[in-house]
């Protein structure tokens, strides 16, 4: 995994690069970057790497400058001393949001969230940051067709509330209350849905933006989310889908 540290602190960036290569020993440290300037002219010349570790406050501005000139396509881990810019973050690929000084294991906390995003969100990342930056490779499925008895309907995409997988198989849930069983997983779903309207919340539910009712906070930073129609249980979104889902909701 490729890595480049954007920290205008010397000594926080080296404690930092050292932590890096002592908690994931295949972690390669391209750059380690200290202002702006030298920020953008690095992304303007070298491959994307796989994450960005980014302090707010730079010698030479804030370092959300550098979104406003450059559209970065990998995720960003923000590291400051300042809790006041954390909403702000989460509108550009934030993942995580840290608080100097970094603590070991909040440090592996951290990479081990991004680990299990990239196992189980790789592809919808990537849709979801294309989508933001207008590419499209192929059009996402604005149809499915649904049997009930000896009937069939096609359902649009946009009327879909939701979908969940119970007893291994996978509803579709109509924003009217209406519930089919389709022959897709919901692995399938997400490379056939616009990443910019459904997000894979949890293993089980896969959601329309519209459906949301209401959302509440839950002790270890996880959420509670409530549909339209209503699910009979408790859905939770659990603490490592937390930032990618407000990241989600911000844009």
């Amino acid at each position: 995994m490729k890595v480049i540290i954007i920290e205008d602190e010397k000594p926080a960036a080296q404690k930092l690069e050292k932590n890096l290569t002592e908690l994931r020993p295949g972690i390669e440290v391209s750059a380690i970057l200290n202002d702006i300037a030298s920020s953008l002219s690095w992304l303007r010349e070298n491959q994307p790497p796989d994450l960005i570790f980014m302090d707010i406050n730079l010698s030479d501005g804030l370092c959300f400058k550098i979104f406003e000139q450059f559209q970065i396509s990998c995720p960003v881990i923000f590291t400051t001393a300042y809790d006041d810019y954390w909403q702000k973050a989460f509108e550009h690929n934030c993942i995580d949001y840290l608080l100097k000084p970094v603590k070991l294991e909040k440090l592996e906390q951290t990479l081990q969230k991004y680990d299990w995003l990239q196992k189980h969100f790789s592809e919808n990342v990537e849709s979801l940051f294309s989508s933001l930056k207008g590419e499209v490779k192929e059009p996402f499925k604005k149809r499915f067709l649904v049997k009930k008895g000896l009937e069939y309907f096609s359902i649009k995409t946009e009327d879909i509330a939701y979908f969940y997988s119970a007893h291994k198989m996978v509803c579709l849930v109509e924003q009217g209350g209406g519930k089919f069983i389709v022959d897709f997983s919901l692995n399938d779903l997400e490379g056939m849905l616009d990443p910019a309207c459904f997000f894979r919340i949890n293993r089980q539910f896969l959601i329309q933006r519209e459906a949301m009712a209401k959302i509440k906070s839950l002790p270890k930073s996880k959420l509670s989310i409530e549909l339209r129609p209503v699910f009979p249980e408790e859905i939770v979104i659990p603490q490592e889908v937390v930032p990618l889902f407000k990241t989600w909701i911000g844009n």
